[in-house]
């Protein structure tokens, strides 16, 4: 092992302070800065706050530091998808083919506490310290104010605008794009009614209507987070109080008895911008990386922006062991190791917004999704769906997606044969 170093890690957000515990633990001398403001102080709930769907991947990293059994206890299960049409029914889509597998629905701003906590027990932990200029190949830092501090080691942790990446990309060659989705994200509440949930809490909610959808996720307090994903240009369109009644009135009926303060919350709350960042490389002679969000930020439709960056985490961690801690070899190694996932995990993610935004409601769609389950019923362990995969195991993203080509290779040339014999056997009958 190459021993203890300094090691700075830039942004105290998820990633950041997860890093900071699987680095302490190996010995080395770790300093968070983050721009912000402890968030763990009053208000902490306010901003961005999208809830997090927490499943294996993500479990399997705080598992690694012991973390999961405290995360798990604010966390509420979710066994699939409930789909609210405009008038009929409501259909509930389960997640896992046996019906006892969920995904689970965490506050950012409480497991974001939780790891701050942890990271806190070993790790430095400086707030309102903003990077305004990094020295790759020093590693000297420079912060808003003009302080100045070094490291060893500098790792971006700090989301999808990084100001690591933008130094790098200033000085070090780094080239990076962001694609943006050409719909944004704006939040509403479903409050407690009466001291208990409005609606089921053991899914997922989807208002899907084709080119927008609704979506709402359980909180410990009995309320729902509920966020509107449309087109940009559709939330300029309500431009009055009577035009968001009139709107949500005839879209989304159901929810609007549910939230009270639906017209208020509608103007007062922002809209959010969702895109793809895609960097390369990420990292700087062996002494600058990146992680998580800052390296490749993903739309948030397969509830994996958290659970890959997580991932990353315990592929840097296993790449320190393979290099004995020479973070020259190590930092390259995650990138060639972990790129390929990362691009299979952003692409899935996109194709997903357009199966929970136009397909799920779909009869057709509704067939399809069972007779998958009882294909792995009938064949288990040998056909597996992509969001069991995806969700409910650590198979590398880049492994899933091809499984899932080959799987429905094979279904598609079923589909035909049983077409074929259909086709056949109408024949025989016509000639009969």
């Amino acid at each position: 092992m190459a021993g203890s170093q300094e090691v700075a890690i830039v942004g105290a957000g998820l990633a950041g302070c997860l890093l900071a515990c699987y680095l302490a633990r190996r010995g080395h001398q770790v300093t968070l800065y983050e721009r912000r403001p402890d968030p763990r102080a009053e208000g902490a709930e306010r901003g961005r706050s999208i809830n997090l769907a927490l499943s294996e991947r993500g479990l399997s990293a705080l598992r690694g530091i012991g973390l999961e059994e405290q995360v798990m206890a604010e966390a509420l299960p979710m066994r699939g998808r409930l789909i609210h049409p405009v008038r009929g029914e409501l259909d509930l889509q389960l997640y896992s083919s046996d019906g006892l597998r969920s995904i689970n629905s965490i506050s950012r701003a409480r497991l974001n506490a939780a790891l701050l906590n942890a990271a806190e027990q070993h790790a430095e932990v400086r707030f309102e310290h903003r990077l305004t200029g990094l020295d790759p190949v020093t590693g000297t830092m420079r912060f808003e104010g003009g302080q100045e501090e070094k490291a060893a080691v500098v790792l971006g942790a700090d989301g999808a605008g990084s100001a690591v990446r933008a130094r790098l990309a200033e000085h070090a060659g780094l080239r990076e794009r962001t694609d943006f989705l050409g719909h944004g994200y704006k939040e509403l509440t479903i409050p407690a009614r009466d001291g208990e949930f409005a609606m089921d809490p053991g899914a997922l909610h989807i208002w899907p209507r084709g080119t927008s959808m609704m979506i709402a996720l359980p909180n410990p307090d009995h309320s729902f987070t509920c966020t509107l994903f449309w087109p940009d240009e559709d939330f300029d369109a309500l431009g009055s109080p009577e035009a968001v009644a009139r709107h949500f009135g005839e879209v989304y009926p159901d929810a609007v008895p549910l939230i009270p303060d639906l017209v208020d919350d509608f103007a007062a709350n922002p809209v959010g911008r969702l895109g793809t960042v895609r960097a390369v490389p990420w990292q700087a002679g062996g002494r600058v990386g990146l992680i998580g969000d800052a390296a490749h930020a993903i739309v948030p439709f397969y509830g994996q922006g958290a659970n890959c960056a997580f991932e990353d985490v315990v592929v840097l961690d296993r790449c320190l062991d393979e290099t004995g801690d020479d973070w020259a070899r190590a930092l390259p190694t995650f990138e060639r190791r972990r790129r390929a996932d990362t691009e299979a995990i952003a692409e899935m993610a996109l194709a997903n917004f357009v199966e929970m935004r136009d397909k799920v409601a779909s009869p057709v769609y509704r067939l399809a999704r069972r007779a998958e389950h009882a294909l792995q019923e009938a064949l288990p362990g040998r056909y597996v769906s992509r969001y069991e995969l995806i969700s409910f195991s650590t198979v590398p993203y880049a492994r899933v997606r091809r499984r899932v080509r080959r799987q429905q290779q094979v279904l598609g040339a079923l589909a035909a044969l049983g077409a074929a014999a259909l086709v056949f056997g109408a024949v025989r009958r016509l000639r009969a």
